[in-house]
Order: structure tokens, then C-alpha cells, then sequence
């Protein structure tokens, strides 16, 4: 059989050709993190009342009292969805009667707002809300518009990695990066909510498509510890500068189709990446194709300056002396009791971080303050949160670091509840911490996971895990829907879902410096249920790639 990374080993781990490939792909992620949140702002609802037109005809002192107050958070506000019967104030004014004087205005008849709305231009001069008006009976789009961008992602993720195994990974990626920028360009002509929302379903197919492609991409094409840190720190950390430069796009651009206009020009800079990043040469030679592949390795080991062998790629044919290979399917993760656990407890875990993440992100305009810095706040905190994950990986405990990260994010995001009202910075400073906890086991849980599962089964457990963390972004919108209600309820429904899942993570066995399981019959028990099997080491890779994090594999996200 060959041996890829044997094969192309004379290439060296770091060189011209790897930096190259590193920065440009790493690179093409930053638009992801632009689309991945742009919805904040997009679909931003601002301060908003019933419109009161002028044919109205009401006096100054009716006009004021026109709106009823509410009670909302504890606070007096003035109602967004109702207003007083107009007919009647037109009456009250045209008798030259004044409210409160003569009429007692709560007892006036209320309606609901039949002529549009008046919204508030202080911090955003137009949003797909208050284009289409979606607000009041009509709320539950905004939500929804976010919901069906997660859902594109959910279909894009099922059919990214069999479309680049079938016609190559640069043809997905820069296909699928046209797709998201492409229909993101027709997305600024949108004259309905419908058609924002099914334009919005596409990019994010696009989306998640391109990301998984560069991730593999990358993954095949780079050597061994430069694979590690791209898989880890470079596709996470590219994606937080999108992120983190997404709020200052909006901070400047207060227009929604400007903004996204804005946004999805970056990604027409990615078009010369395409005389620059090759195929993958592992693809290549799985299809067969060797000069194709050995012609990208000597371009590579050129701009390395080092020597290629003659023949880069031999394949050797093997007898099968075991008779024919045992076909697995997805019903192996649920066939043995102990393996169904460690799916079950796989698909909650991935599900509740999945949530916890996107929720306090997606919830940054419920929290006080100012949005644009809140934003760019809870972005910067993934970078440091990706270097943390990063040292766990190599130096504690899978179960511990899980555990502590979750209990961390979970925690703190329960204490928010416990901050008075007027201490706002207090609660920002607590979410950031929240999501800094959060991301950290975002970035862990991926390669737990691998280390979970025994080979013959390991892309499928990792598939269901991720399949469950696009199901939890989905779902992620409902709980901020319900911060437009109650400011602190979504942080006590994630805090409460990230504490108990980081409490059952030390249910997993440990898998740091162990070596990976290559047969079901090789998975390490689930702890307080049997007793841990003795599994040989023989078959098994060297403990110090567990160390190193070094569990990669294209359906990794």
C-alpha cells in the first residue's frame, strides 16, 4: 500500500510550499467568518413603536400619548406592537380635550399597529426587520432567517465531502466559495423577506461547504506538524479575524445591503488563489492520476529547494490473506451497548456545545451596551481560547479539560443572572469569559471525539457528532428569540445545558496517550458502567500523537 506522507516525506514539515499553502488557505476562511455572523447585523431588530400617520390629525399632546407603555424586564417601555385607537384620540383632540386632564388614557381602547412602524436609525439606518417589517405577529422570521442559514450549513455538510472526494478538493472549494459569494451578491437585491431567506438557505450551503474543503485541503497537502496546526490554530484563528472584523464593517456600514454588498467583496480576492493552491496530490493519487500528483509535489520540493526522487509515488499490490473486508454502517455506533453510549453521550455533548456557542454569539445584540464592541469582544476571545485549547490538547487530560472547559462556559453563564441590571460591564465581561469556555471545548471536542471512536468506525462517529452540532446551531436561534423576552433566560437555559453535559463528560474514557482503538471490540469502556478492558498495543500509533492532537480526518467538522 502507499504511504503518502512516507512518499512525500523529502518535502521537510515546514518550507516556502507549506507557508504558502498554510496562509492562502487559512486565508480563504476569513469571508466564513463574515457570513457565519453576519445575521447579527443583517437581521438586527432596533427600537421600534407604532407609526402614527399625520391624516391622524391629532394635537401635539395626543400625538405624545399615542403609544401605550409596557412593562418589559422590569422596566416601563413603550409598546412595540400596539398603539391607542386612533379614531378615538381624534375624537378626544378634536374636542379639544387633553389626555390625563380630562380623558384617563388607559382606559382608551388599544389596536394593533395598522399603519406600519416608526423605527429607531441610532444604531442601524435600515435591517432586513425594518425593510420587511418583521416584527410583532411577524417575529418569528427573524429567528427563523438565521435558523434556515444554520439549515443550508446542516445540508451543505452532508454533501461537502462527497463532492470533494468525487470531482477533487479545488473544484469544491472554489466552487462552493463562488456559491456563497455568488448568490451573497444576488442576496443585495432581495425584495422580500422569502427571498433573503431562501438566497440566505444557499450561502450557508456554500458556506460550511468551502470551509470543510479547505480544512481537507489543507489536511492532505501539509506535512504532518504543520497539518496539526492548521487543523487546530489556523483555520480557528482565520475564521475569528473574519469574525472580529465583521462588527467593524458594521460599525461603518449601518445599511443592510450596503454591509452585505461590503462583506462579500472579499471574497472575489480569493480568485487569484486559484493559479496559486493546487489539487490535492493525495486525491490525485486515490484516483489514480500519479503524474498529475507527482508534478504538484516536484513544483512543491522546487520551491523548497530540495531534490525529488526520481519516482515519488510507488504502489505496491498486497494479497488479501484475511478473506474480505467487514463493511461497517452507521448501525455499528448503536449495535454494542457500550459504543451506543459513547454515541448517545457524543451526539448530547456536541448538540450542547453547539448551542451554548452560537447562542451567545448569536445573542450579542440582547446584551447591553454597545453591539459593534460586544461583537468584536466575544471574537477576539476565540483566539486566545483556540491557543488554550491547543496547550489541553497536549498536556491534560481529554475528560478534565472537556469537564473544566464546559463548567467554566456553563457557570459563568448562570452567574449572569446574579448581576444587578445597571452593572454592565460585569455582564459582558461574564459572557466573554462564558464564551471563552464554550469555544474552547468547541475546539476539543472534534479531536476527542476521533480518539473515542475505534477506526473502523471513527469518520461516521465523528460525522454523527458534527451532524449534531449543525442541529444544535439550528435550534440556536429559539434561545435567542427568547432574550427578546427575557434578557436572562437564554444564558440560564445554555448555562444550565453546558453544566450538565461538562459534569457527564467524565462519564467518556480517557484517550490521552493511549493508543487509538482499531476494532469495536477495542473501545475503551464508558467509566462507572463495566470495568476498563486491557486493549494490546500492538496496531496502534505512537502515544505522542495524541499528544500533539494529531486525530485528523476530513469529516472532522
Amino acid at each position: 500500500m502507499l504511504d503518502y506522507d512516507q512518499a512525500t516525506s523529502f518535502l521537510g514539515e515546514w518550507g516556502p510550499f507549506q507557508y504558502v499553502i498554510f496562509f492562502m488557505l487559512s486565508a480563504s476562511i476569513i469571508p466564513n467568518g463574515f457570513n457565519g455572523m453576519s445575521v447579527m447585523f443583517l437581521a438586527a431588530t432596533p427600537d421600534h413603536h407604532c407609526l402614527v400617520p399625520d391624516t391622524a390629525n391629532l394635537s401635539q399632546a395626543w400625538s405624545n400619548v399615542s403609544i401605550p407603555w409596557e412593562l418589559h424586564n422590569g422596566e416601563q417601555v413603550l409598546s412595540k406592537c400596539r398603539r391607542y385607537r386612533l379614531d378615538t384620540l381624534s375624537e378626544y383632540s378634536a374636542q379639544g380635550l387633553l389626555p390625563g386632564r380630562d380623558v384617563n388614557v388607559s382606559g382608551i381602547e388599544q389596536e394593533k399597529c395598522l399603519d406600519g412602524w416608526t423605527y429607531s436609525k441610532e444604531l442601524y439606518l435600515s435591517t432586513i426587520i425594518t425593510e420587511f417589517d418583521v416584527v410583532c405577529e411577524n417575529d418569528w422570521k427573524g429567528p427563523l432567517t438565521t435558523s434556515l442559514f444554520f439549515a443550508g450549513v446542516l445540508v451543505g455538510s452532508f454533501v461537502s465531502g462527497q463532492l470533494s472526494d468525487s470531482f477533487g478538493r479545488k473544484k469544491v472549494l472554489f466552487a462552493t466559495m463562488a456559491v456563497q459569494t455568488g448568490f451573497s451578491i444576488v442576496q443585495v437585491f432581495s425584495t422580500s423577506w422569502e427571498m433573503f431567506a431562501i438566497l440566505f438557505f444557499i450561502v450557508g450551503m456554500g458556506q460550511i461547504s468551502n470551509y470543510v474543503a479547505a480544512f481537507i485541503l489543507g489536511s492532505e497537502i501539509l506535512g504532518k506538524s504543520a497539518r496539526i496546526i492548521f487543523s487546530t490554530l489556523g483555520t480557528c484563528i482565520f475564521f475569528a479575524i473574519g469574525y472580529m472584523l465583521l462588527p467593524l464593517f458594521s460599525y461603518f456600514l449601518r445599511e443592510w445591503r450596503t454591509l452585505l454588498l461590503a462583506l462579500t467583496i472579499p471574497g472575489l480576492f480569493c480568485i487569484p488563489l486559484w493559479w496559486i493552491i493546487p489539487e490535492s496530490p493525495q486525491w490525485l493519487v486515490s484516483q489514480g492520476r500519479l503524474e498529475e500528483a507527482e508534478e504538484i509535489i516536484r513544483k512543491a520540493a522546487k520551491m523548497n529547494h530540495v531534490t525529488a526522487p526520481s519516482i515519488i509515488f510507488k504502489t505496491e499490490m498486497e494479497d488479501s490473506k484475511n478473506g474480505p473486508i467487514k463493511r461497517h454502517t452507521f448501525l455499528d455506533l448503536v449495535k454494542t451497548r457500550n459504543v451506543r453510549i459513547i454515541t448517545i453521550l457524543t451526539i448530547c455533548i456536541w448538540l450542547t456545545i453547539s448551542i451554548g456557542y452560537f447562542g451567545v454569539s448569536l445573542n450579542t445584540p440582547n446584551l447591553h451596551g454597545d453591539p459593534f464592541l460586544n461583537c468584536f469582544l466575544l471574537a477576539a476571545i476565540e483566539v486566545p481560547s483556540c491557543v488554550l485549547a491547543w496547550l489541553l490538547l497536549r498536556n491534560v487530560a481529554r475528560r478534565y479539560s472537556m469537564c473544566s472547559t464546559m463548567l467554566l462556559g456553563g457557570i459563568v453563564l448562570l452567574f449572569i443572572q446574579l448581576v444587578p441590571t445597571d452593572l454592565h460591564i460585569v455582564s459582558t465581561i461574564l459572557v466573554m469569559i462564558g464564551k471563552f469556555g464554550i469555544t474552547a471545548a468547541f475546539n476539543m471536542v472534534y479531536v476527542y471525539t476521533a480518539e473515542l471512536y475505534p477506526t473502523v468506525i471513527r469518520n461516521m462517529g465523528v460525522g454523527v457528532g458534527s451532524m449534531s452540532s449543525r442541529v444544535g446551531s439550528v435550534i440556536s436561534p429559539s434561545f435567542v428569540y427568547l432574550g427578546a423576552y427575557d434578557r436572562i433566560l437564554p444564558y440560564i437555559l445554555m448555562g444550565s445545558l453546558t453544566v450538565v453535559m461538562g459534569i457527564l463528560v467524565l462519564l467518556f474514557p480517557e484517550t490521552l496517550g493511549r493508543p487509538l482503538p482499531e476494532t469495536i471490540d477495542q473501545t475503551q469502556n464508558i467509566k462507572g458502567i463495566c470495568c476498563k478492558r486491557n486493549v494490546p498495543l500492538e496496531n496502534h500509533v505512537h502515544k505522542e500523537e495524541f499528544k500533539n492532537g494529531s486525530v485528523l480526518m476530513s469529516s472532522q467538522l
